[in-house]
Protein backbone atom coordinates (compact mmCIF):
# COMPACT_ATOMS: atom_id res chain seq x y z
CA UNK A 1 0.00 0.00 0.00
CA UNK A 2 1.54 3.72 -0.97
CA UNK A 3 2.00 6.41 1.69
CA UNK A 4 -1.12 8.52 0.43
CA UNK A 5 -3.35 5.37 0.79
CA UNK A 6 -1.78 4.62 4.19
CA UNK A 7 -2.80 7.73 5.73
CA UNK A 8 -6.06 7.45 4.35
CA UNK A 9 -6.76 3.73 5.99
CA UNK A 10 -5.08 4.76 9.16
CA UNK A 11 -7.78 8.08 9.60
CA UNK A 12 -10.56 8.35 11.84
CA UNK A 13 -13.96 7.40 9.79
CA UNK A 14 -16.69 8.67 10.96
CA UNK A 15 -20.28 7.85 10.07
CA UNK A 16 -21.28 10.34 7.15
CA UNK A 17 -24.43 10.95 9.11
CA UNK A 18 -22.47 12.32 12.31
CA UNK A 19 -20.60 14.35 10.14
CA UNK A 20 -23.74 16.15 8.14
CA UNK A 21 -25.16 16.91 11.94
CA UNK A 22 -22.60 19.28 12.95
CA UNK A 23 -23.16 21.14 9.82
CA UNK A 24 -27.01 21.32 10.71
CA UNK A 25 -27.59 18.32 8.09
CA UNK A 26 -30.26 16.43 9.13
CA UNK A 27 -31.36 12.89 8.84
CA UNK A 28 -34.44 13.52 6.42
CA UNK A 29 -32.02 15.60 4.26
CA UNK A 30 -29.98 12.58 3.66
CA UNK A 31 -29.74 9.68 1.09
CA UNK A 32 -27.10 7.14 2.52
CA UNK A 33 -24.91 5.19 0.39
CA UNK A 34 -23.66 2.95 3.05
CA UNK A 35 -22.54 4.58 6.26
CA UNK A 36 -19.41 7.04 5.07
CA UNK A 37 -21.26 8.48 1.87
CA UNK A 38 -24.42 10.10 1.34
CA UNK A 39 -26.40 12.42 -1.35
CA UNK A 40 -27.83 15.43 0.09
CA UNK A 41 -31.46 16.30 -1.33
CA UNK A 42 -31.92 19.68 -2.51
CA UNK A 43 -35.26 19.78 -0.80
CA UNK A 44 -32.58 21.33 1.94
CA UNK A 45 -32.47 24.61 -0.09
CA UNK A 46 -35.51 25.41 0.91
CA UNK A 47 -35.64 24.72 4.39
CA UNK A 48 -32.73 26.65 4.99
CA UNK A 49 -33.79 29.43 2.40
CA UNK A 50 -33.53 32.29 4.94
CA UNK A 51 -29.85 31.02 6.35
CA UNK A 52 -27.29 33.61 5.28
CA UNK A 53 -25.03 32.21 2.69
CA UNK A 54 -21.23 31.44 4.50
CA UNK A 55 -18.17 33.31 2.46
CA UNK A 56 -16.79 31.81 -0.67
CA UNK A 57 -13.52 30.82 -1.87
CA UNK A 58 -11.95 29.29 -5.00
CA UNK A 59 -8.60 27.87 -5.18
CA UNK A 60 -6.82 27.51 -8.51
CA UNK A 61 -3.40 27.46 -8.90
CA UNK A 62 -0.48 28.34 -11.65
CA UNK A 63 0.01 26.34 -14.44
CA UNK A 64 0.44 22.43 -14.34
CA UNK A 65 3.67 20.93 -14.89
CA UNK A 66 4.47 17.41 -14.46
CA UNK A 67 5.50 18.07 -10.70
CA UNK A 68 2.22 18.30 -9.67
CA UNK A 69 1.27 21.69 -7.70
CA UNK A 70 -1.19 20.17 -4.81
CA UNK A 71 -4.54 22.38 -5.90
CA UNK A 72 -6.97 19.32 -4.58
CA UNK A 73 -4.06 18.84 -1.79
CA UNK A 74 -4.60 22.35 -0.91
CA UNK A 75 -8.64 22.92 -1.70
CA UNK A 76 -8.91 20.15 1.21
CA UNK A 77 -5.83 21.00 3.19
CA UNK A 78 -6.70 24.78 3.17
CA UNK A 79 -10.49 23.90 4.27
CA UNK A 80 -8.83 21.56 7.15
CA UNK A 81 -6.88 24.88 8.39
CA UNK A 82 -10.42 26.59 8.53
CA UNK A 83 -11.47 24.00 10.71
CA UNK A 84 -8.41 24.22 12.62
CA UNK A 85 -8.67 27.85 13.24
CA UNK A 86 -12.44 27.32 14.57
CA UNK A 87 -14.40 27.95 11.60
CA UNK A 88 -17.31 26.05 10.41
CA UNK A 89 -15.98 24.89 6.61
CA UNK A 90 -16.61 23.02 3.75
CA UNK A 91 -14.66 22.29 0.53
CA UNK A 92 -16.38 21.60 -2.45
CA UNK A 93 -14.31 19.29 -5.10
CA UNK A 94 -15.31 17.24 -8.33
CA UNK A 95 -15.83 13.69 -9.15
CA UNK A 96 -13.11 11.55 -10.26
CA UNK A 97 -13.16 10.12 -14.21
CA UNK A 98 -12.31 6.56 -14.04
CA UNK A 99 -10.45 8.25 -16.86
CA UNK A 100 -7.47 9.70 -15.41
CA UNK A 101 -7.91 7.12 -12.18
CA UNK A 102 -6.47 4.42 -14.72
CA UNK A 103 -4.76 6.23 -16.50
CA UNK A 104 -1.49 9.29 -16.20
CA UNK A 105 -2.82 11.50 -13.41
CA UNK A 106 -4.19 8.95 -10.98
CA UNK A 107 -6.74 9.74 -7.95
CA UNK A 108 -8.11 13.09 -7.22
CA UNK A 109 -8.62 12.86 -3.24
CA UNK A 110 -6.19 15.47 -2.55
CA UNK A 111 -2.35 13.61 -0.54
CA UNK A 112 -0.88 13.25 2.44
CA UNK A 113 -2.64 14.53 5.30
CA UNK A 114 -5.17 16.53 3.33
CA UNK A 115 -7.29 13.94 1.44
CA UNK A 116 -10.99 13.37 0.99
CA UNK A 117 -11.92 9.90 2.66
CA UNK A 118 -12.62 7.22 1.89
CA UNK A 119 -10.40 7.62 -1.79
CA UNK A 120 -11.58 4.21 -2.94
CA UNK A 121 -14.43 5.10 -2.98
CA UNK A 122 -14.29 8.81 -4.36
CA UNK A 123 -12.18 7.83 -7.21
CA UNK A 124 -14.41 4.57 -8.12
CA UNK A 125 -17.95 5.13 -9.17
CA UNK A 126 -19.03 7.06 -5.63
CA UNK A 127 -22.57 6.46 -6.13
CA UNK A 128 -22.48 6.31 -9.77
CA UNK A 129 -23.56 9.95 -11.34
CA UNK A 130 -20.69 10.06 -14.20
CA UNK A 131 -22.16 6.39 -15.22
CA UNK A 132 -25.49 8.10 -15.49
CA UNK A 133 -24.11 11.28 -17.24
CA UNK A 134 -22.03 8.58 -19.93
CA UNK A 135 -25.72 6.53 -20.25
CA UNK A 136 -28.26 9.83 -20.87
CA UNK A 137 -25.83 11.33 -23.35
CA UNK A 138 -25.45 8.12 -25.12
CA UNK A 139 -29.13 6.93 -25.37
CA UNK A 140 -29.19 10.57 -27.25
CA UNK A 141 -26.91 9.51 -29.43
CA UNK A 142 -28.87 6.34 -29.96
CA UNK A 143 -32.37 7.84 -30.34
CA UNK A 144 -30.31 10.49 -33.32
CA UNK A 145 -28.70 7.47 -35.14
CA UNK A 146 -32.15 5.65 -34.91
CA UNK A 147 -33.71 8.88 -36.13
CA UNK A 148 -31.68 9.39 -39.46
CA UNK A 149 -32.37 5.39 -39.79
CA UNK A 150 -36.12 5.36 -39.33
CA UNK A 151 -36.31 8.32 -41.64
CA UNK A 152 -34.90 11.48 -40.74
CA UNK A 153 -38.53 13.27 -40.33
CA UNK A 154 -36.83 16.13 -38.61
CA UNK A 155 -34.85 16.74 -41.80
CA UNK A 156 -31.07 16.63 -39.68
CA UNK A 157 -28.34 17.48 -41.80
CA UNK A 158 -25.56 14.66 -40.63
CA UNK A 159 -23.11 17.14 -41.56
CA UNK A 160 -24.04 19.41 -38.20
CA UNK A 161 -24.41 16.80 -35.61
CA UNK A 162 -22.94 18.05 -32.67
CA UNK A 163 -23.07 14.92 -30.48
CA UNK A 164 -20.68 12.32 -30.04
CA UNK A 165 -20.95 9.16 -27.61
CA UNK A 166 -19.10 9.30 -23.97
CA UNK A 167 -16.93 6.82 -22.18
CA UNK A 168 -15.27 7.11 -18.96
CA UNK A 169 -12.31 5.25 -19.90
CA UNK A 170 -9.42 7.21 -22.11
CA UNK A 171 -9.35 4.89 -25.26
CA UNK A 172 -7.83 6.29 -27.99
CA UNK A 173 -9.02 3.86 -30.54
CA UNK A 174 -12.76 5.42 -29.89
CA UNK A 175 -11.79 9.20 -30.94
CA UNK A 176 -13.00 8.65 -34.82
CA UNK A 177 -15.38 5.93 -35.85
CA UNK A 178 -17.99 5.03 -38.36
CA UNK A 179 -21.56 4.18 -37.36
CA UNK A 180 -24.30 2.26 -38.94
CA UNK A 181 -21.76 -0.75 -41.04
CA UNK A 182 -23.53 -3.59 -42.40
CA UNK A 183 -27.12 -1.85 -43.21
CA UNK A 184 -27.71 -1.17 -39.24
CA UNK A 185 -27.79 2.16 -39.57
CA UNK A 186 -27.50 5.22 -41.73
CA UNK A 187 -23.25 5.32 -42.67
CA UNK A 188 -21.35 8.17 -40.25
CA UNK A 189 -18.26 9.54 -39.34
CA UNK A 190 -18.40 10.14 -35.76
CA UNK A 191 -16.59 9.20 -32.38
CA UNK A 192 -16.11 9.84 -28.48
CA UNK A 193 -15.65 11.94 -26.43
CA UNK A 194 -14.80 10.89 -22.53
CA UNK A 195 -17.80 11.22 -20.57
CA UNK A 196 -16.47 13.94 -18.31
CA UNK A 197 -16.58 16.39 -20.98
CA UNK A 198 -19.96 15.44 -22.47
CA UNK A 199 -22.86 18.14 -22.19
CA UNK A 200 -24.64 16.08 -19.51
CA UNK A 201 -21.97 16.12 -17.55
CA UNK A 202 -21.83 20.21 -17.88
CA UNK A 203 -25.42 20.58 -17.46
CA UNK A 204 -25.01 18.42 -14.34
CA UNK A 205 -22.73 20.96 -12.87
CA UNK A 206 -24.91 24.06 -13.73
CA UNK A 207 -27.93 22.97 -13.50
CA UNK A 208 -30.24 24.29 -10.42
CA UNK A 209 -32.43 21.18 -10.01
CA UNK A 210 -34.37 18.25 -11.73
CA UNK A 211 -36.81 20.92 -13.31
CA UNK A 212 -33.78 23.11 -14.95
CA UNK A 213 -31.97 20.10 -15.55
CA UNK A 214 -34.58 18.52 -17.47
CA UNK A 215 -35.35 21.80 -19.61
CA UNK A 216 -31.19 21.89 -20.26
CA UNK A 217 -31.58 18.57 -21.48
CA UNK A 218 -34.17 19.22 -23.60
CA UNK A 219 -32.14 22.20 -25.32
CA UNK A 220 -29.58 20.04 -25.90
CA UNK A 221 -28.96 20.81 -29.73
CA UNK A 222 -27.82 17.59 -31.84
CA UNK A 223 -27.70 19.01 -34.81
CA UNK A 224 -29.45 21.35 -37.21
CA UNK A 225 -31.53 20.82 -40.58
CA UNK A 226 -31.34 22.17 -43.85
CA UNK A 227 -32.84 25.71 -43.20
CA UNK A 228 -30.25 26.11 -40.64
CA UNK A 229 -32.41 25.59 -37.83
CA UNK A 230 -31.25 23.76 -34.53
CA UNK A 231 -32.74 19.93 -33.69
CA UNK A 232 -32.58 19.02 -30.00
CA UNK A 233 -33.11 16.45 -27.61
CA UNK A 234 -36.61 17.65 -27.15
CA UNK A 235 -37.34 17.21 -30.46
CA UNK A 236 -36.10 13.66 -30.36
CA UNK A 237 -38.45 13.44 -27.96
CA UNK A 238 -35.56 11.57 -25.43
CA UNK A 239 -35.34 14.59 -23.11
CA UNK A 240 -37.46 13.06 -20.57
CA UNK A 241 -35.74 9.41 -20.43
CA UNK A 242 -32.55 11.38 -20.07
CA UNK A 243 -33.21 13.48 -17.08
CA UNK A 244 -35.07 10.09 -16.08
CA UNK A 245 -31.74 8.54 -15.95
CA UNK A 246 -30.81 11.58 -14.60
CA UNK A 247 -32.73 11.85 -11.19
CA UNK A 248 -30.51 11.04 -8.74
CA UNK A 249 -27.19 12.32 -10.15
CA UNK A 250 -28.51 16.27 -9.57
CA UNK A 251 -28.11 15.50 -5.67
CA UNK A 252 -24.69 16.37 -4.29
CA UNK A 253 -22.19 13.73 -2.63
CA UNK A 254 -20.91 14.27 0.58
CA UNK A 255 -17.94 12.58 2.18
CA UNK A 256 -15.08 13.79 4.63
CA UNK A 257 -11.88 14.94 4.68
CA UNK A 258 -9.07 13.52 7.20
CA UNK A 259 -9.57 16.53 9.58
CA UNK A 260 -13.39 15.67 9.98
CA UNK A 261 -14.66 18.78 7.72
CA UNK A 262 -17.51 18.31 4.72
CA UNK A 263 -16.62 17.85 1.78
CA UNK A 264 -19.06 17.52 -1.13
CA UNK A 265 -18.25 15.55 -4.39
CA UNK A 266 -20.30 16.59 -7.47
CA UNK A 267 -20.04 16.64 -10.70
CA UNK A 268 -16.58 16.50 -13.53
CA UNK A 269 -16.28 18.23 -15.99
CA UNK A 270 -12.78 18.45 -17.18
CA UNK A 271 -11.48 22.09 -17.17
CA UNK A 272 -9.38 21.82 -20.32
CA UNK A 273 -12.14 20.53 -23.19
CA UNK A 274 -14.83 21.63 -20.26
CA UNK A 275 -15.78 24.07 -17.86
CA UNK A 276 -13.60 22.47 -14.95
CA UNK A 277 -15.82 23.16 -11.85
CA UNK A 278 -18.09 21.20 -9.40
CA UNK A 279 -21.84 21.77 -9.49
CA UNK A 280 -23.50 24.60 -8.83
CA UNK A 281 -26.27 22.79 -6.31
CA UNK A 282 -23.10 21.40 -4.33
CA UNK A 283 -22.16 24.61 -3.79
CA UNK A 284 -24.96 26.45 -2.93
CA UNK A 285 -26.17 23.82 -0.20
CA UNK A 286 -22.45 24.21 1.12
CA UNK A 287 -23.20 27.55 1.13
CA UNK A 288 -25.86 27.25 3.67
CA UNK A 289 -24.42 25.00 5.83
CA UNK A 290 -21.07 26.67 6.39
CA UNK A 291 -19.34 29.83 7.07
CA UNK A 292 -16.81 29.16 4.52
CA UNK A 293 -16.89 27.15 1.66
CA UNK A 294 -14.03 26.04 -0.16
CA UNK A 295 -14.60 25.28 -4.00
CA UNK A 296 -12.23 24.05 -6.49
CA UNK A 297 -11.43 25.00 -10.42
CA UNK A 298 -9.66 22.74 -12.73
CA UNK A 299 -6.03 23.12 -13.90
CA UNK A 300 -4.36 26.37 -13.43
CA UNK A 301 -6.52 29.95 -13.19
CA UNK A 302 -6.80 30.56 -17.36
CA UNK A 303 -8.21 28.01 -17.20
CA UNK A 304 -10.80 26.53 -14.17
CA UNK A 305 -10.98 30.00 -12.81
CA UNK A 306 -11.41 32.26 -15.62
CA UNK A 307 -14.56 29.57 -16.36
CA UNK A 308 -16.25 29.78 -12.50
CA UNK A 309 -15.83 33.27 -12.84
CA UNK A 310 -17.30 33.87 -16.47
CA UNK A 311 -19.55 30.77 -16.75
CA UNK A 312 -20.52 28.95 -12.87
CA UNK A 313 -20.87 32.83 -11.40
CA UNK A 314 -22.75 34.38 -13.79
CA UNK A 315 -24.97 30.89 -14.64
CA UNK A 316 -25.19 30.28 -10.77
CA UNK A 317 -25.48 33.83 -9.86
CA UNK A 318 -23.03 33.46 -6.97
CA UNK A 319 -20.35 36.13 -5.93
CA UNK A 320 -16.63 34.82 -4.67
CA UNK A 321 -15.04 36.50 -2.01
CA UNK A 322 -11.88 35.21 -2.46
CA UNK A 323 -9.12 33.45 -4.14
CA UNK A 324 -6.49 31.41 -3.29
CA UNK A 325 -3.72 30.65 -5.86
CA UNK A 326 -1.13 27.39 -5.18
CA UNK A 327 2.08 27.71 -6.02
CA UNK A 328 5.05 25.92 -5.86
CA UNK A 329 9.28 26.91 -6.17
CA UNK A 330 9.87 23.60 -7.87
CA UNK A 331 7.09 24.36 -10.54
CA UNK A 332 7.62 27.61 -11.19
CA UNK A 333 11.21 27.60 -11.69
CA UNK A 334 10.00 24.17 -14.29
CA UNK A 335 8.41 27.05 -16.00
CA UNK A 336 11.16 28.45 -17.32
CA UNK A 337 11.93 25.95 -19.39
CA UNK A 338 15.47 25.38 -18.25
CA UNK A 339 14.57 21.29 -17.29
CA UNK A 340 12.88 18.71 -18.57
CA UNK A 341 11.23 16.25 -16.23
CA UNK A 342 11.30 12.38 -16.77
CA UNK A 343 8.63 10.02 -15.32
CA UNK A 344 10.15 7.37 -13.14
CA UNK A 345 13.29 9.32 -12.89
CA UNK A 346 15.13 11.85 -10.42
CA UNK A 347 14.09 15.13 -10.73
CA UNK A 348 16.94 17.82 -12.23
CA UNK A 349 19.17 18.70 -9.22
CA UNK A 350 18.05 22.65 -9.96
CA UNK A 351 14.61 21.73 -9.25
CA UNK A 352 15.61 20.19 -5.50
CA UNK A 353 18.32 22.85 -4.48
CA UNK A 354 18.36 26.61 -5.11
CA UNK A 355 18.45 28.30 -8.81
CA UNK A 356 17.15 31.17 -8.22
CA UNK A 357 17.72 32.45 -11.38
CA UNK A 358 15.67 29.52 -12.87
CA UNK A 359 13.19 30.54 -10.70
CA UNK A 360 13.25 34.21 -11.90
CA UNK A 361 12.52 33.19 -15.16
CA UNK A 362 9.78 31.03 -14.39
CA UNK A 363 7.99 33.66 -12.13
CA UNK A 364 6.05 35.32 -14.78
CA UNK A 365 3.47 32.30 -14.81
CA UNK A 366 2.85 33.20 -11.30
CA UNK A 367 2.77 36.83 -11.47
CA UNK A 368 0.29 36.58 -14.90
CA UNK A 369 -2.49 34.36 -12.77
CA UNK A 370 -2.66 36.80 -10.02
CA UNK A 371 -2.91 40.04 -12.32
CA UNK A 372 -5.50 38.16 -14.05
CA UNK A 373 -7.23 36.87 -10.80
CA UNK A 374 -7.20 40.56 -9.13
CA UNK A 375 -8.64 42.16 -12.23
CA UNK A 376 -11.82 39.92 -11.45
CA UNK A 377 -12.31 42.78 -8.98
CA UNK A 378 -11.46 39.16 -5.87
CA UNK A 379 -8.88 39.57 -3.12
CA UNK A 380 -6.28 36.76 -3.94
CA UNK A 381 -4.20 34.61 -1.52
CA UNK A 382 -1.01 33.36 -2.79
CA UNK A 383 -0.13 29.60 -1.18
CA UNK A 384 3.26 28.03 -1.43
CA UNK A 385 2.99 24.92 -1.51
CA UNK A 386 6.26 23.61 0.32
CA UNK A 387 8.04 20.27 -0.18
CA UNK A 388 11.04 20.58 2.15
CA UNK A 389 13.41 21.35 -0.44
CA UNK A 390 12.87 25.29 -0.88
CA UNK A 391 15.42 27.77 0.79
CA UNK A 392 14.87 31.22 2.21
CA UNK A 393 15.98 32.72 -0.66
CA UNK A 394 13.78 31.20 -3.15
CA UNK A 395 10.29 31.28 -0.38
CA UNK A 396 10.91 35.45 -0.22
CA UNK A 397 11.54 35.78 -4.01
CA UNK A 398 8.16 34.15 -4.85
CA UNK A 399 6.41 36.21 -1.95
CA UNK A 400 7.90 39.67 -2.95
CA UNK A 401 6.46 38.56 -6.89
CA UNK A 402 3.39 37.96 -5.94
CA UNK A 403 2.96 40.76 -3.78
CA UNK A 404 4.37 43.32 -6.42
CA UNK A 405 1.42 41.32 -8.44
CA UNK A 406 -1.11 42.32 -6.50
CA UNK A 407 -1.96 39.66 -4.17
CA UNK A 408 -3.07 40.36 -1.10
CA UNK A 409 -0.89 37.98 1.20
CA UNK A 410 1.46 35.34 0.34
CA UNK A 411 1.61 32.47 2.87
CA UNK A 412 3.21 29.22 3.52
CA UNK A 413 1.20 25.95 3.01
CA UNK A 414 2.18 22.49 4.73
CA UNK A 415 -1.01 20.86 4.47
CA UNK A 416 0.52 17.96 3.17
CA UNK A 417 2.73 17.14 5.61
CA UNK A 418 0.77 18.48 8.78
CA UNK A 419 -2.81 18.58 7.49
CA UNK A 420 -5.18 21.45 9.36
CA UNK A 421 -2.40 22.82 11.66
CA UNK A 422 -0.46 22.94 7.84
CA UNK A 423 -3.06 24.80 6.99
CA UNK A 424 -4.17 27.59 9.03
CA UNK A 425 -1.77 30.17 7.93
CA UNK A 426 -3.80 29.67 4.19
CA UNK A 427 -7.05 29.48 5.93
CA UNK A 428 -6.13 32.66 8.28
CA UNK A 429 -5.12 35.10 5.27
CA UNK A 430 -8.32 34.03 3.18
CA UNK A 431 -10.54 34.83 6.14
CA UNK A 432 -8.79 38.18 6.07
CA UNK A 433 -8.88 38.42 2.45
CA UNK A 434 -12.69 37.70 2.70
CA UNK A 435 -13.46 40.52 5.03
CA UNK A 436 -11.53 42.78 1.88
CA UNK A 437 -13.78 45.15 -0.18
CA UNK A 438 -14.51 43.57 -3.56
CA UNK A 439 -15.34 44.49 -7.16
CA UNK A 440 -16.46 41.17 -9.01
CA UNK A 441 -16.57 41.72 -12.97
CA UNK A 442 -16.51 39.67 -16.13
CA UNK A 443 -14.44 39.37 -18.79
CA UNK A 444 -16.59 40.26 -21.32
CA UNK A 445 -20.64 41.00 -21.64
CA UNK A 446 -22.84 38.52 -22.80
CA UNK A 447 -24.05 41.04 -25.64
CA UNK A 448 -20.66 41.32 -27.69
CA UNK A 449 -20.78 38.91 -30.61
CA UNK A 450 -18.82 35.37 -30.07
CA UNK A 451 -15.45 36.28 -31.79
CA UNK A 452 -15.53 39.47 -29.69
CA UNK A 453 -15.66 37.46 -26.37
CA UNK A 454 -12.94 34.87 -27.62
CA UNK A 455 -10.82 38.10 -28.41
CA UNK A 456 -11.17 39.23 -24.70
CA UNK A 457 -10.52 35.77 -22.77
CA UNK A 458 -7.47 35.30 -25.50
CA UNK A 459 -5.88 38.78 -25.14
CA UNK A 460 -6.95 39.86 -21.50
CA UNK A 461 -6.46 36.09 -19.83
CA UNK A 462 -4.20 34.57 -22.05
CA UNK A 463 -1.31 37.51 -23.24
CA UNK A 464 -2.53 36.68 -26.82
CA UNK A 465 -1.93 39.42 -29.52
CA UNK A 466 -4.68 38.38 -31.63
CA UNK A 467 -7.07 35.05 -32.67
CA UNK A 468 -7.04 33.16 -35.66
CA UNK A 469 -10.57 31.43 -36.60
CA UNK A 470 -10.65 28.81 -39.19
CA UNK A 471 -12.99 28.48 -42.15
CA UNK A 472 -15.27 26.13 -40.19
CA UNK A 473 -14.82 27.72 -36.83
CA UNK A 474 -16.11 31.03 -38.80
CA UNK A 475 -19.08 28.90 -40.66
CA UNK A 476 -20.20 27.51 -36.82
CA UNK A 477 -19.94 30.54 -35.14
CA UNK A 478 -22.02 32.24 -37.86
CA UNK A 479 -24.62 29.55 -37.45
CA UNK A 480 -24.94 29.77 -34.07
CA UNK A 481 -25.37 33.63 -33.79
CA UNK A 482 -27.66 32.98 -36.54
CA UNK A 483 -29.78 30.65 -34.69
CA UNK A 484 -30.40 32.95 -31.19
CA UNK A 485 -27.46 31.41 -29.52
CA UNK A 486 -24.85 34.44 -29.49
CA UNK A 487 -26.08 35.60 -26.18
CA UNK A 488 -23.88 32.36 -24.47
CA UNK A 489 -20.38 32.80 -22.73
CA UNK A 490 -17.69 31.34 -23.71
CA UNK A 491 -15.95 28.01 -22.93
CA UNK A 492 -12.02 27.57 -24.35
CA UNK A 493 -10.62 23.88 -25.25
CA UNK A 494 -7.44 24.51 -25.12
CA UNK A 495 -3.75 22.77 -23.51
CA UNK A 496 -3.73 23.66 -19.55
CA UNK A 497 -0.02 23.50 -19.44
CA UNK A 498 0.68 26.82 -21.19
CA UNK A 499 -1.05 30.21 -21.73
CA UNK A 500 -1.25 29.55 -25.45
CA UNK A 501 -2.18 26.66 -27.28
CA UNK A 502 0.80 25.44 -27.39
CA UNK A 503 2.23 23.45 -24.35
CA UNK A 504 5.62 23.84 -25.23
CA UNK A 505 4.81 28.15 -24.46
CA UNK A 506 5.81 27.85 -20.95
CA UNK A 507 6.12 30.73 -18.57
CA UNK A 508 3.81 33.75 -19.74
CA UNK A 509 3.97 34.49 -23.40
CA UNK A 510 2.53 37.36 -25.34
CA UNK A 511 1.46 38.52 -28.88
CA UNK A 512 1.33 35.30 -30.41
CA UNK A 513 -1.39 34.01 -32.17
CA UNK A 514 -4.07 31.86 -30.86
CA UNK A 515 -5.65 29.86 -33.51
CA UNK A 516 -9.24 28.36 -33.00
CA UNK A 517 -9.63 25.48 -35.10
CA UNK A 518 -13.44 24.79 -34.64
CA UNK A 519 -16.42 25.34 -32.81
CA UNK A 520 -18.64 23.76 -30.98
CA UNK A 521 -22.38 24.68 -29.26
CA UNK A 522 -23.48 23.59 -25.90
CA UNK A 523 -27.10 25.03 -25.26
CA UNK A 524 -28.00 23.11 -22.86
CA UNK A 525 -25.21 23.88 -20.66
CA UNK A 526 -25.55 27.48 -21.68
CA UNK A 527 -22.67 27.57 -23.65
CA UNK A 528 -20.13 27.89 -26.52
CA UNK A 529 -16.59 26.47 -26.98
CA UNK A 530 -14.14 26.89 -28.79
CA UNK A 531 -11.32 24.23 -30.15
CA UNK A 532 -8.22 26.19 -29.96
CA UNK A 533 -5.47 23.93 -31.49
CA UNK A 534 -5.07 20.29 -31.93
CA UNK A 535 -7.65 20.08 -28.70
CA UNK A 536 -8.80 16.08 -28.07
CA UNK A 537 -11.37 15.34 -26.13
CA UNK A 538 -10.92 11.53 -25.66
CA UNK A 539 -7.52 11.02 -23.92
CA UNK A 540 -5.46 7.69 -24.72
CA UNK A 541 -3.87 5.49 -22.01
CA UNK A 542 -0.02 6.00 -21.64
CA UNK A 543 2.73 3.16 -22.31
CA UNK A 544 1.90 1.93 -18.74
CA UNK A 545 -1.28 3.25 -17.31
CA UNK A 546 -1.46 3.46 -13.59
CA UNK A 547 -4.22 0.76 -13.96
CA UNK A 548 -2.00 -2.04 -14.10
CA UNK A 549 -0.80 -0.91 -10.38
CA UNK A 550 -4.43 -0.61 -8.91
CA UNK A 551 -5.89 -4.22 -7.83
CA UNK A 552 -7.38 -5.57 -4.13
CA UNK A 553 -5.84 -7.10 -1.19
CA UNK A 554 -6.26 -10.39 0.81
CA UNK A 555 -8.90 -8.75 2.76
CA UNK A 556 -10.75 -7.28 -0.93
CA UNK A 557 -10.03 -3.65 -0.22
CA UNK A 558 -8.50 -1.70 -2.98
CA UNK A 559 -5.15 -0.68 -3.49
CA UNK A 560 -2.42 0.87 -6.10
CA UNK A 561 -4.52 3.95 -6.74
CA UNK A 562 -1.80 7.01 -5.56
Amino acid sequence: MKPDQEIAKAAKLEPIEQVAKRYGIERSDLELYGDIKAKVKLSILDRLKDRPNGKFIDITAISPTPLGEGKTTNTVGVTMGLTHIGKKAACCIRQASLGPVFGIKGGAAGGGYAQVIPPEDLNIHLTGDIHAVQAANNLACAFLDNHLFSGNELGIDPGTINIRRGMDINDRDLRDIITGLDGNGKPRETGFDIAVASEVMAILALAEDIHDMRKRLGRIVVGFNKDGKAVTCEDLKVAGAMTAIMRDAIKPNILQTIGGSLAFVHAGPFANIAHGNSSIVADRVALKVADYVVTESGFGADMGAEKFFNIKCRQGGLVPDAVGLVATVRALKNQSGNFKVKPGKPLPEGLVKEDLKSLEAGMPNLTRHVRNCVGFGLPVVVAINVFGTETEKELEMVRKAAMAAGAHDCVISEVFAKGGEGGAAFARALVKACDEPKNFQFTYDLNQPIKKKVEAIATKIYGAGRVDFSAEASKRIKSFEEAGFGKLPVCMAKTQYSFSHDPSLLGAPEGYTLPIKDARLSAGAGFVYMLCGDMMTMPGLGKKPGGENIDIDAQGNIIGMF
